[in-house]
């Protein structure tokens, strides 16, 4: 049992450091389309986790909410990550699927909030603004 928790906690901190590089080595990246896209699923995975506790997000929303993180944060892929360009596509798309689906949960004030990236990419993400809301 204990070299199981071993195994486990080895695990997380080697998929915490790999991330870490990851997003260091992204910030390096000049401005532009590529490091937009690099840095789409990090701001997607910070606003699901900011809206897990929001206390106007529904509690289905919530959900779908902490199965996406958790799917990001899982060493299981459907596609694993060390395929180059099509690795991180299961996670993106899971992220992307329970956004749209909290987000028409949600009041769009809350998400703006939440959301820390570029907010062109939250607008393709969520949709547009209704007409005649600011």
């Amino acid at each position: 049992m204990r070299s199981l928790f071993t195994a486990a906690v080895v695990t997380i901190l080697a998929l915490v450091v790999a991330w870490a590089i990851l997003y260091l080595l992204a910030k390096r990246l000049p401005p532009g389309f590529l490091r937009d896209v690099v840095g789409f699923l990090p701001d997607c995975t910070q606003l699901l986790w900011r809206l897990r506790r929001h206390p106007d997000v529904p509690t289905s929303a919530k959900v779908a909410v902490v199965f996406a993180v958790l799917w990001v944060i899982s060493p299981i892929d459907l596609i694993p990550e060390f395929i180059p360009v099509i690795g991180p596509l299961d996670d993106a798309v899971v992220v992307a699927l329970a956004l749209r689906f909290a987000a028409r949960r949600v009041p769009r004030e809350v998400i703006e909030q939440a959301w820390t990236g570029d907010p062109r990419a939250l607008r393709l993400l969520v949709g547009a603004t209704p007409a005649g809301v600011v």
